[in-house]
């Protein structure tokens, strides 16, 4: 791939991925989830992600209302766990289905038209 190609992979990776990563928040909070745990089931998952990716990207996704959050002091160091509400989960199975439609869209194109 000549670099030109590169660069262009490389910008068109990072907007699928910013997209992926705010679905894929939204679907692991379903379970209490604090930073850290968040950021080590996306990449268990297959979805590295950076911490300042990550921190803001939850704070905004709980100002928008999606996310809610809780204090929890019972270990050593208090951790902060986010949770999907119930307008996050309604967005949550939204964006699956629009997921799971462009999935067999794009697959179709694919198979009728491989590059």
């Amino acid at each position: 791939m000549n670099e030109d190609a590169q660069k262009a992979l490389t910008t068109h990776e990072l907007e699928l991925r910013r997209g992926t990563v705010v679905f894929a928040s939204l679907v692991a909070c379903s379970r209490p989830q604090y930073g850290y745990s968040l950021l080590t089931t996306l990449t268990e998952a297959g979805i590295p992600t950076e911490a300042n990716t990550l921190y803001p990207l939850l704070r905004r996704l709980e100002k928008q209302g999606l996310l809610t959050s809780e204090w929890s002091t019972e270990q050593a160091r208090p951790r902060k766990y986010y949770t999907v509400t119930d307008s996050g989960a309604e967005v949550a199975a939204a964006l699956h289905s629009q997921w799971l439609e462009l999935d067999s869209s794009i697959t179709k194109l694919w198979k009728d038209g491989t590059p």
